[in-house]
């Protein structure tokens, strides 16, 4: 069976890395690029609407400015190797597709740019235009502007956040290797292939944060943490080899995560976020009730941290760990005052009426 079929995909995302599109030289892999392109057109023919998520820029940019590391020895060089890179890469892409009738078009966002919920909405609106108009968006981070505090870091968790913006059905990762494994497969010849996962917590200690090629900036440490924002979103997602041409076409070896049930999408953009702007603090007892569904109220919470304000997202530690993410009803400096405190306090120690929770459970996403 190919893989997220036109006939039951009608929407997916399709991350291709570095290693995959610059050879160590720093130069454009353009015939293996032909071969994707052209899987693309087939899928497009057939209905089926694509969305790029395009590692390569910094490869590309550093070869053009002579920068060792591969343009990574200093954020700086990061920067400036991005800048330059980017104009090559969403050149190659927009040649390649115009081949085929197809016109290309280039995002490059930032970490806050899906954290922040109108832009998220905003980026979401385009990307639905341009998919609907039969465009393919080319999309990267914003690797000349972004810092080390305010980056995704890797395009796989990028490619899963894009998925839930696009309103995509799927999502594949092209990678240096084929899929998962109980071991890596660079050093471990007896390593075992997993083609199919249903929980990611039962596979999380396979990982490896190494990149085969050494171009890239993931591993697969980041694609599993890509796999828990698309199927927590209910969004399937695969990994796939690269190494081959056409990998779009035909049936390619590959591992699956499956999705859970699709959470309402305010809960799913809740759910996988990475940044935070601060964190309370539960007993157990105000965790098994965020679990059962409720709120989050004061009476529960032991320890604010960070200096957030109302309408931040914040996420809630239990005594076992994160539990939950959701956007605070309060001002750091006020909920530290209701620490511990019954609702029946709350209004002498705040001089007016409370809200209903620290974090209201319809502003509230369960991990």
């Amino acid at each position: 069976m190919t893989l997220f079929a036109p006939a039951t995909t009608s929407r997916l995302v399709v991350k291709v890395g570095s290693a995959l599109l610059v050879d160590p030289d720093g130069a454009v892999r353009r015939d293996w690029l032909a071969t994707l392109v052209a899987d693309i057109a087939d899928r497009a023919a057939a209905g089926q609407q694509v969305v790029i998520v395009s590692s390569g820029a910094i490869a590309l940019g550093a070869r053009r400015l002579g920068l060792a590391k591969g343009g990574r020895a200093s954020l700086e060089d990061a920067q400036a190797a991005a800048a330059t890179g980017q104009i090559v890469l969403a050149q190659v892409w927009s040649e390649l597709l115009a081949g085929h009738g197809i016109a290309a078009a280039q995002m490059l966002v930032t970490l806050g740019d899906l954290e922040d919920r109108r832009r998220y909405l905003n980026a979401a609106a385009t990307l639905g235009r341009l998919a609907g108009l039969g465009v393919v968006p080319i999309i990267n981070e914003n690797d000349s502007v972004a810092t080390e505090e305010i980056r995704f870091g890797d395009n796989d968790r990028l490619a899963a956040r894009v998925a839930q913006a696009a309103g995509a059905q799927g999502v594949v990762l092209l990678s240096d290797v084929d899929g998962l494994y109980d071991a890596n497969p660079t050093h471990d010849p007896a390593a075992r292939h997993i083609p199919v996962i249903e929980r990611i917590d039962a596979v999380a200690a396979m990982a490896d944060a190494r990149s085969a090629s050494g171009m890239g900036s993931g591993g697969m440490v980041s694609k599993l943490a890509a796999a828990r924002i698309a199927v927590g979103a209910g969004i399937p997602l695969a990994i796939a080899s690269g190494r081959v041409d056409s990998p779009l076409s035909g049936e390619r070896r590959h591992s699956l995560f499956v999705a859970e049930r699709a959470a309402p999408a305010r809960k799913a953009w809740l759910a996988g976020g990475l940044t935070a702007a601060g964190a309370i603090h539960v007993d157990a007892g105000a965790a098994a009730a965020l679990a059962a569904g409720g709120s989050l109220l004061a009476a529960g919470a032991t320890a604010i941290a960070g200096e957030f304000l109302r309408g931040d997202l914040v996420t809630v530690e239990g005594p076992a760990g994160t539990v939950a993410r959701g956007l605070s009803e309060y001002d750091a400096g006020e909920a530290r005052r209701l620490l511990g405190r019954r609702s029946d306090e709350q209004a002498v120690i705040l001089g007016y009426a409370p809200r209903a929770a620290l974090v209201h459970r319809n502003h509230l996403a369960l991990l």
